[in-house]
């Protein structure tokens, strides 16, 4: 049975934060909040977490995760990021925006695409997500809240809860968020591409 957190979307009370990381750290699958959309995030280290997470949604390894990050240099740190690639992350983060780059040495090869060794990478803009990443002290492994055979994410914590609650740890509850996707573009190669359009204009990065 999940743990139900409810926070303030603004001020989100330490102590919930503290118990929700707790139990990422025991290997817990949670739901939290981000400034597209609820996502499904665990420890970046537990395989097994990682695994369970992958099946809640019914994706398979191909299916790229993404490392949620506190700032653009902790980003940069599990990435490999040129000057060219550097300022459009820049224009990016905080924001709505999934970037698809070079894995470094950091990120452990069963996360990273089987063939390709890339990750997606963002910053997200919401305290709730930034103050349980600051709690853990390193980036969250995630991936959005969409039920299989569905395509739009599941935005009310409640009904979260219901459907999930044999399978998750916590759903931290912070109300509504935007229930748009992030915008996910690869810079992997050397002409940037636009993946998914979502939440975030392309206009903010100049493309």
């Amino acid at each position: 049975m999940s743990q139900y957190f409810e926070v303030h979307p603004d001020n989100p009370q330490p102590r919930l934060i503290r118990q929700a990381v707790q139990l990422l750290h025991g290997g817990g699958v949670c739901a939290v909040p981000t400034d597209s959309s609820y996502a499904l995030v665990c420890h970046l280290d537990d395989k097994v977490a990682a695994e369970a997470m992958r099946r809640i949604r019914q994706v398979d390894d191909k299916h790229h995760l993404t490392l949620l990050c506190r700032d653009l240099s902790e980003l940069a740190s599990y990435a490999r990021v040129d000057n060219r690639q550097y300022r459009l992350l820049k224009l990016g983060t905080p924001g709505p925006y999934t970037f698809i780059l070079e894995a470094t040495k950091e990120v452990p090869r069963r996360l990273s695409h089987p063939s390709r060794r890339t990750i997606g990478l963002r910053v997200p803009d919401h305290k709730v997500t930034q103050a349980l990443l600051a709690e853990l002290g390193q980036p969250l492994l995630a991936t959005t809240l969409i039920a299989p055979g569905e395509t739009d994410p599941i935005n009310d914590p409640e009904e979260i809860r219901d459907r999930y609650q044999k399978l998750l740890a916590a759903v931290v509850d912070a109300g509504a968020c935007p229930m748009a996707p992030t915008t996910v573009i690869d810079l992997s190669n050397e002409a940037p591409l636009l993946v998914r359009q979502g939440r975030g204009e392309l206009a903010r990065l100049g493309l």
